[in-house]
Protein backbone atom coordinates (compact mmCIF):
# COMPACT_ATOMS: atom_id res chain seq x y z
CA UNK A 1 0.00 0.00 0.00
CA UNK A 2 1.40 3.35 -1.05
CA UNK A 3 1.52 6.01 1.98
CA UNK A 4 0.70 9.56 0.26
CA UNK A 5 2.22 11.84 2.71
CA UNK A 6 0.04 15.30 1.89
CA UNK A 7 1.11 18.57 3.51
CA UNK A 8 0.85 22.47 2.46
CA UNK A 9 0.34 25.30 5.12
CA UNK A 10 -2.48 27.28 5.94
CA UNK A 11 -4.98 28.36 2.66
CA UNK A 12 -2.61 27.25 -0.03
CA UNK A 13 -5.11 24.83 -0.93
CA UNK A 14 -4.08 21.16 1.33
CA UNK A 15 -7.81 20.60 1.93
CA UNK A 16 -9.06 20.83 -1.51
CA UNK A 17 -6.88 18.27 -2.87
CA UNK A 18 -7.26 16.22 0.23
CA UNK A 19 -11.24 16.42 -0.88
CA UNK A 20 -10.52 15.93 -4.35
CA UNK A 21 -8.17 12.86 -3.61
CA UNK A 22 -10.99 11.32 -1.35
CA UNK A 23 -13.54 11.60 -4.34
CA UNK A 24 -14.25 9.96 -7.58
CA UNK A 25 -12.17 9.74 -9.83
CA UNK A 26 -9.61 8.85 -6.90
CA UNK A 27 -11.56 7.42 -3.89
CA UNK A 28 -8.36 7.01 -1.54
CA UNK A 29 -9.00 6.75 1.78
CA UNK A 30 -8.04 9.84 3.85
CA UNK A 31 -6.52 10.16 6.99
CA UNK A 32 -7.32 13.65 8.53
CA UNK A 33 -4.71 15.04 11.60
CA UNK A 34 -6.39 18.21 11.78
CA UNK A 35 -9.47 15.64 12.81
CA UNK A 36 -7.45 13.59 14.82
CA UNK A 37 -6.11 16.35 16.79
CA UNK A 38 -9.28 17.74 17.35
CA UNK A 39 -10.37 14.16 18.53
CA UNK A 40 -7.44 13.73 21.07
CA UNK A 41 -8.42 16.74 22.89
CA UNK A 42 -11.85 16.66 23.20
CA UNK A 43 -13.56 16.73 26.86
CA UNK A 44 -12.59 13.37 29.01
CA UNK A 45 -9.35 12.55 26.58
CA UNK A 46 -6.36 12.95 28.50
CA UNK A 47 -4.57 15.66 26.03
CA UNK A 48 -7.65 17.53 26.90
CA UNK A 49 -6.59 17.39 30.98
CA UNK A 50 -3.08 18.12 29.96
CA UNK A 51 -3.81 21.40 28.36
CA UNK A 52 -6.52 22.58 30.85
CA UNK A 53 -3.90 22.09 33.07
CA UNK A 54 -0.73 23.77 31.65
CA UNK A 55 -2.94 26.55 29.86
CA UNK A 56 -5.78 27.48 31.75
CA UNK A 57 -4.34 29.54 34.90
CA UNK A 58 -2.98 31.66 31.67
CA UNK A 59 -5.74 31.90 29.46
CA UNK A 60 -9.36 32.81 30.69
CA UNK A 61 -11.22 31.87 27.73
CA UNK A 62 -9.58 28.66 26.95
CA UNK A 63 -12.80 26.74 27.62
CA UNK A 64 -16.00 27.41 25.15
CA UNK A 65 -18.52 29.90 27.44
CA UNK A 66 -21.49 28.27 28.71
CA UNK A 67 -24.02 28.94 25.75
CA UNK A 68 -26.94 29.34 28.49
CA UNK A 69 -27.65 29.69 32.09
CA UNK A 70 -28.98 26.24 32.64
CA UNK A 71 -25.93 24.32 30.93
CA UNK A 72 -23.41 22.60 33.20
CA UNK A 73 -20.60 24.08 34.39
CA UNK A 74 -18.76 20.71 33.15
CA UNK A 75 -20.37 21.11 29.36
CA UNK A 76 -23.21 18.95 27.99
CA UNK A 77 -21.22 16.03 28.03
CA UNK A 78 -20.27 16.14 32.00
CA UNK A 79 -16.84 15.89 31.05
CA UNK A 80 -15.86 19.44 30.71
CA UNK A 81 -16.68 22.14 28.31
CA UNK A 82 -15.19 22.18 25.00
CA UNK A 83 -11.66 23.89 24.54
CA UNK A 84 -11.80 27.49 22.80
CA UNK A 85 -9.50 26.88 19.89
CA UNK A 86 -9.31 30.24 18.56
CA UNK A 87 -8.16 31.74 22.10
CA UNK A 88 -5.97 29.05 22.75
CA UNK A 89 -4.11 29.51 18.95
CA UNK A 90 -3.95 33.08 20.22
CA UNK A 91 -1.82 31.88 23.14
CA UNK A 92 0.38 29.73 21.18
CA UNK A 93 0.87 31.47 17.51
CA UNK A 94 3.72 33.92 17.74
CA UNK A 95 7.67 34.44 17.40
CA UNK A 96 8.58 35.51 20.99
CA UNK A 97 10.63 32.95 23.11
CA UNK A 98 7.04 32.17 25.55
CA UNK A 99 4.51 31.81 22.90
CA UNK A 100 7.27 28.91 20.95
CA UNK A 101 7.95 27.16 24.08
CA UNK A 102 3.80 27.04 25.06
CA UNK A 103 3.70 25.87 21.21
CA UNK A 104 6.47 23.03 21.93
CA UNK A 105 4.17 21.91 25.16
CA UNK A 106 0.95 22.01 23.05
CA UNK A 107 2.34 20.14 20.12
CA UNK A 108 4.30 17.61 23.17
CA UNK A 109 0.74 16.72 24.23
CA UNK A 110 -1.10 16.76 20.82
CA UNK A 111 1.69 14.71 18.30
CA UNK A 112 2.02 11.70 20.33
CA UNK A 113 -1.24 11.25 20.88
CA UNK A 114 -2.13 11.95 16.95
CA UNK A 115 0.57 10.02 15.95
CA UNK A 116 -1.07 6.43 17.50
CA UNK A 117 -4.34 7.45 15.83
CA UNK A 118 -2.55 7.76 12.28
CA UNK A 119 -0.84 4.49 13.44
CA UNK A 120 -4.40 2.65 13.54
CA UNK A 121 -6.21 4.26 10.81
CA UNK A 122 -3.25 3.31 8.43
CA UNK A 123 -3.46 -0.56 9.57
CA UNK A 124 -7.13 -0.36 8.93
CA UNK A 125 -6.42 1.42 5.56
CA UNK A 126 -3.84 -1.52 4.89
CA UNK A 127 -5.93 -4.30 6.02
CA UNK A 128 -8.95 -3.34 3.49
CA UNK A 129 -6.68 -4.06 0.81
CA UNK A 130 -6.51 0.07 -0.78
CA UNK A 131 -3.56 0.71 -2.88
CA UNK A 132 -3.17 4.19 -1.48
CA UNK A 133 -4.23 5.76 1.66
CA UNK A 134 -3.37 10.05 1.87
CA UNK A 135 -1.86 11.66 5.07
CA UNK A 136 -2.72 14.67 5.52
CA UNK A 137 -0.87 16.36 8.11
CA UNK A 138 -0.19 20.35 8.19
CA UNK A 139 3.56 19.51 10.04
CA UNK A 140 4.53 16.67 8.14
CA UNK A 141 8.23 17.36 7.66
CA UNK A 142 8.29 19.19 10.92
CA UNK A 143 6.99 16.12 12.80
CA UNK A 144 9.33 13.31 10.96
CA UNK A 145 6.48 11.31 9.39
CA UNK A 146 7.52 11.89 6.04
CA UNK A 147 10.13 9.46 6.51
CA UNK A 148 6.95 6.57 6.39
CA UNK A 149 5.57 7.82 3.37
CA UNK A 150 6.43 6.52 -0.46
CA UNK A 151 5.56 9.83 -1.91
CA UNK A 152 4.93 13.22 -0.45
CA UNK A 153 2.80 16.05 -1.71
CA UNK A 154 2.91 19.51 -1.53
CA UNK A 155 0.39 22.40 -2.20
CA UNK A 156 2.41 25.38 -2.28
CA UNK A 157 1.53 29.14 -3.70
CA UNK A 158 4.39 31.27 -5.12
CA UNK A 159 2.82 34.69 -4.25
CA UNK A 160 2.95 34.96 -0.07
CA UNK A 161 -0.08 37.65 -0.71
CA UNK A 162 -2.70 34.48 -2.08
CA UNK A 163 -1.73 32.89 0.78
CA UNK A 164 -3.21 35.36 3.66
CA UNK A 165 -5.62 36.62 1.39
CA UNK A 166 -7.28 33.21 1.12
CA UNK A 167 -6.92 32.69 5.08
CA UNK A 168 -8.36 36.03 5.57
CA UNK A 169 -11.37 35.56 3.82
CA UNK A 170 -11.74 32.06 5.23
CA UNK A 171 -11.52 33.38 8.79
CA UNK A 172 -12.96 36.36 8.44
CA UNK A 173 -12.50 37.10 12.65
CA UNK A 174 -8.58 36.86 11.82
CA UNK A 175 -6.65 40.24 12.05
CA UNK A 176 -3.65 40.63 9.08
CA UNK A 177 -1.49 39.96 12.00
CA UNK A 178 -2.74 36.53 13.30
CA UNK A 179 -3.35 35.74 10.12
CA UNK A 180 0.30 36.24 9.38
CA UNK A 181 1.50 34.53 12.68
CA UNK A 182 -0.32 31.47 11.62
CA UNK A 183 1.19 31.06 8.36
CA UNK A 184 4.47 31.63 9.85
CA UNK A 185 3.81 29.22 12.33
CA UNK A 186 3.65 26.29 9.76
CA UNK A 187 7.30 27.06 8.18
CA UNK A 188 7.97 28.28 4.84
CA UNK A 189 5.62 26.59 2.08
CA UNK A 190 8.35 27.87 -0.54
CA UNK A 191 10.65 25.68 1.39
CA UNK A 192 8.57 22.73 1.73
CA UNK A 193 7.98 22.76 -1.86
CA UNK A 194 11.87 22.73 -2.41
CA UNK A 195 12.47 19.95 0.17
CA UNK A 196 9.34 17.94 -1.74
CA UNK A 197 11.04 18.66 -5.16
CA UNK A 198 14.42 17.48 -3.88
CA UNK A 199 13.22 14.18 -3.35
CA UNK A 200 13.23 13.34 -7.19
CA UNK A 201 10.78 12.02 -9.61
CA UNK A 202 8.89 9.59 -8.01
CA UNK A 203 9.08 10.56 -4.91
CA UNK A 204 8.10 14.35 -4.40
CA UNK A 205 5.44 15.88 -6.02
CA UNK A 206 4.87 19.96 -5.74
CA UNK A 207 0.87 21.19 -7.24
CA UNK A 208 1.26 24.56 -7.23
CA UNK A 209 -1.94 26.48 -6.19
CA UNK A 210 -1.90 30.04 -7.51
CA UNK A 211 -4.80 29.46 -9.82
CA UNK A 212 -8.14 28.19 -9.82
CA UNK A 213 -9.63 24.86 -8.49
CA UNK A 214 -10.40 23.42 -11.34
CA UNK A 215 -6.78 23.61 -12.87
CA UNK A 216 -5.29 22.37 -9.17
CA UNK A 217 -7.55 19.33 -10.02
CA UNK A 218 -6.01 19.37 -13.66
CA UNK A 219 -2.47 19.01 -11.92
CA UNK A 220 -3.57 16.72 -9.38
CA UNK A 221 -5.73 14.10 -12.28
CA UNK A 222 -1.82 14.02 -14.30
CA UNK A 223 0.05 13.47 -11.00
CA UNK A 224 -1.85 10.72 -9.39
CA UNK A 225 -1.93 8.88 -12.66
CA UNK A 226 1.27 8.40 -12.93
CA UNK A 227 1.54 7.46 -9.16
CA UNK A 228 -0.68 4.61 -9.39
CA UNK A 229 1.25 3.81 -12.46
CA UNK A 230 3.98 3.25 -10.28
CA UNK A 231 2.12 1.43 -7.54
CA UNK A 232 -0.29 -0.97 -9.30
CA UNK A 233 -2.87 -2.83 -7.28
CA UNK A 234 -1.67 -6.07 -7.37
CA UNK A 235 1.33 -4.90 -5.52
CA UNK A 236 -1.40 -4.00 -3.00
CA UNK A 237 -2.84 -7.39 -2.94
CA UNK A 238 0.86 -8.99 -2.53
CA UNK A 239 1.87 -6.72 0.48
CA UNK A 240 -1.48 -7.46 2.58
CA UNK A 241 -1.17 -11.31 1.56
CA UNK A 242 2.49 -11.15 2.66
CA UNK A 243 2.88 -9.21 5.61
CA UNK A 244 6.20 -9.90 5.80
CA UNK A 245 6.99 -8.39 2.57
CA UNK A 246 4.90 -5.06 3.61
CA UNK A 247 7.33 -5.15 6.63
CA UNK A 248 10.62 -5.11 4.23
CA UNK A 249 9.02 -2.35 1.66
CA UNK A 250 8.17 0.09 4.75
CA UNK A 251 11.46 -0.98 6.27
CA UNK A 252 12.77 -0.50 2.91
CA UNK A 253 11.12 3.21 2.40
CA UNK A 254 11.72 4.30 5.74
CA UNK A 255 15.88 3.70 5.19
CA UNK A 256 15.62 5.56 1.71
CA UNK A 257 13.78 8.69 3.14
CA UNK A 258 15.86 8.81 5.86
CA UNK A 259 18.45 9.03 3.59
CA UNK A 260 16.78 11.89 1.17
CA UNK A 261 16.20 13.93 4.44
CA UNK A 262 19.99 13.62 5.25
CA UNK A 263 20.47 14.73 2.04
CA UNK A 264 18.63 17.84 2.39
CA UNK A 265 19.94 19.01 5.75
CA UNK A 266 23.38 18.64 4.23
CA UNK A 267 22.61 20.79 1.20
CA UNK A 268 20.68 23.42 3.67
CA UNK A 269 24.11 23.54 5.65
CA UNK A 270 26.02 23.86 2.40
CA UNK A 271 24.29 26.65 0.61
CA UNK A 272 24.78 28.74 4.39
CA UNK A 273 28.79 27.95 4.32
Amino acid sequence: MLLIGLTGSIATGKSTVSSLLASPPHNIPVIDADLLARKVVEPGTSGYAAIVTHFASSTPDLLVAASSPDMPADGPSGLGRPLNRPALGRRVFGESESLRRDRAVLNGIVHPAVRRELAKAVMAAYLRGHWAVVLDVPLLFEGGLDRFCGVTVVVAVRDPEVQLRRLTARDPHLTREDAENRVRSQGNVREKAARCAARGEGNGVVLWNDGSREELAESLGREMASLKARSPEWWSWALLGCPPLAVLAAAWQFWQNTRLNRKWQESKRTSKL
